[in-house]
């Protein structure tokens, strides 16, 4: 018997190559735009949708454990370590000033007494660890639940950043299962906003300054549509793409949200703003917040924005959300979906040079360390006196 080939056509993605400045008019062959985008008013701060916003659905979760102990313990065994340390360091001077006893009484003291936070913190996780460690290793389990709906709703911060907006956009769009891109302009004074809604994205923007005002109203925009069941929340400056989509999907049967990590070198870029010093970094935070939340995640990058969620699991989260925390709103909003008893894993993403200016906490090391002393101080002060207008 027979049997004809049949020639199946398929659409490709092709890799986006040397973006520089969006021209004013895009080319979207073989994409067209989305039946949701109409007319959309620039000056506009809100839209009407045909989708009903729905209700939150409320999802039936386990008891989220804090583990304090463990995370404070940490922090005392850092700080003996710190003073060991200072102490060591301070012996060559010491012997440079001859040895003076004063002098050698009070390096002694650094030395001897640095013995002091390290015992406390070892007996600190020591606690943690016994009372917990055997109902941590009782209630493990694989989740596997595939979500019903594989579309996509994408949503986009964005501050002045017209160079890079418009091919984000398409480069979303251009995903098979991505059903609308949104766009949240944050009172951005150039073409972003125009660039955007040429590429075929949904537009808005945000009057309250702010990075995590940006997001909250992304999530919101975001949540409004009930023809898909998972959310996709990134920065329109093409540092991520695409691409991992189907890395995302292929971890979310197993999670509520699925968070991006840039940890993994052979995904990086060259010149990208992520510096060794941010790297290792956003690691070091990372296992800070793993241990507030011992045996409930693993977690190597607190920082990125790309992120894939259940729209159910995050329109139980989202009232908890404070949008006037800032540019700390990604280790937040980590931190609040675990202290919700959500599931959280990581997926291993690609990480790109940034089109344009940076705007946020990859400037510079100067600017990355406060930023994650502010990360580190939310950790361990469970986010109190950070709820401030700006």
């Amino acid at each position: 018997m027979m049997l004809k080939n049949a020639q199946i056509k398929k659409d490709t993605v092709k890799p986006i190559k040397q973006i520089g400045i969006i021209p004013a008019e895009f080319n979207l062959d073989g994409h067209p735009p989305s039946p949701n985008v109409c007319a959309v008013n620039l000056d506009e701060n809100r839209f009407t949708s045909s989708a009903k916003p729905q209700k939150p659905n409320l999802i039936s979760r386990g008891n989220p454990l804090t583990t304090w102990c463990a995370l404070y313990g940490f922090l005392f065994v850092s700080l003996a370590l710190f003073t060991y340390v200072l102490g060591v360091a301070l012996s060559p001077l010491r012997w440079l000033f001859l040895n003076p006893p004063l002098f050698r009484q009070l390096n002694e003291a650094v030395v001897w007494y640095s013995g002091i936070p390290l015992v406390t913190g070892a007996a600190l996780i020591g606690w943690d660890l016994f009372r917990n460690v055997r109902r941590l290793r009782d209630a493990k389990s694989i989740r596997n639940e595939p979500p019903a709906n594989r579309l996509l709703t994408v949503a986009l911060t964005a501050y002045n950043d017209e160079r890079s907006i418009g091919g984000a956009v398409q480069d979303f769009r251009a995903h098979p299962l991505v059903r609308r891109v949104i766009v949240i302009s944050n009172n951005s004074t150039d073409r972003t906003m125009e660039m955007a809604a040429q590429a075929g994205a949904l537009v808005f923007n945000e009057a309250r300054q702010g990075y995590g005002a940006c997001v909250h109203r992304a999530l919101r925009e975001a949540l409004k549509f009930d023809d898909t069941e998972l959310t996709v929340l990134c920065e329109g400056d093409l540092t991520f793409r695409a691409l991992d989509l189907d890395k995302f999907l292929t971890y979310i049967p197993h999670a509520d949200v699925v968070n991006g990590s840039r940890i993994v070198e052979q995904l990086q870029e060259r010149d990208t703003q992520l510096s060794l010093y941010m790297h290792y970094g956003n690691l070091f935070a990372g296992k800070v917040l793993e241990l507030k939340h011992l045996g409930m995640v693993s977690l190597t990058d607190v920082g990125t924005t790309y992120k894939l969620c259940r729209s159910p699991a995050l329109r139980e989260l989202m009232p908890q959300l404070d949008p006037r925390i800032n540019l700390e709103f990604n280790a937040y909003f980590l931190d609040m979906a675990l202290k919700a008893g959500m599931r959280i894993l990581e997926c291993p993403i690609s990480f790109h040079p940034r089109v344009g200016t940076s705007k946020g906490g990859n400037v510079n090391n100067r600017v990355a360390t406060r930023l994650g002393l502010r990360m580190l101080y939310g950790i361990f002060a469970d986010w109190k006196g950070f709820a401030h207008e700006r």
